[in-house]
């Protein structure tokens, strides 16, 4: 009989799971056809999460929402060459809870945020996603490494 994974592991795909039920609200909400609490009661419906990982994709979600602006903003001055406005709604989700994770979620190691928004890209996006997003991620942490020195 398999042992169950270690503690940190249980966290780790507890957490996974959390990103996921708030990646799909996030792309509901952005395609325009729900609202962000009628999308995660059904996503909960439909897979039951813990009680903290529920608050923690809770956390995610009212997050993005709530600095979008300036979420969005970080994205344009990391990636200018893709508008936000133009980016496929998977990969500008994926961005939106990364960067949120990294600039403003406080609980998550910059390299652990991004991860976890690479295989994000990888399980939802298409074919360049992961790219895209490590690239755009990695850009936002070089910054967040020189802001932090230079204060």
């Amino acid at each position: 009989m398999d042992s169950p994974p270690p503690t940190g592991q249980l966290i780790s795909n507890t957490r996974r799971r959390a990103r996921v039920v708030s990646l799909q609200v996030l792309y509901e909400v952005d395609e325009g056809s729900h609202d962000a609490a009628t999308s995660l009661a059904s996503r909960l419906r439909e897979d039951a999460l813990s009680p903290q990982a529920e608050a923690f994709a809770r956390r995610l979600i009212e997050g993005v929402l709530t600095h979008q602006a300036d979420i969005d903003a970080t994205i344009t001055a990391h990636a200018p060459a893709w508008p936000v406005s133009q980016m496929a709604l998977v990969e500008r989700n994926i961005l939106r809870l990364a960067i949120f994770e990294m600039t403003r979620g406080g609980e998550t190691p910059l390299k652990v945020a991004i991860n976890e928004a690479v295989e994000l890209g990888k399980a939802f996006g298409g074919d360049s996603s992961p790219k895209l997003v490590n690239g755009v991620l990695g850009s936002v942490m070089e910054s967040a490494a020189v802001n932090a020195g230079s204060s």
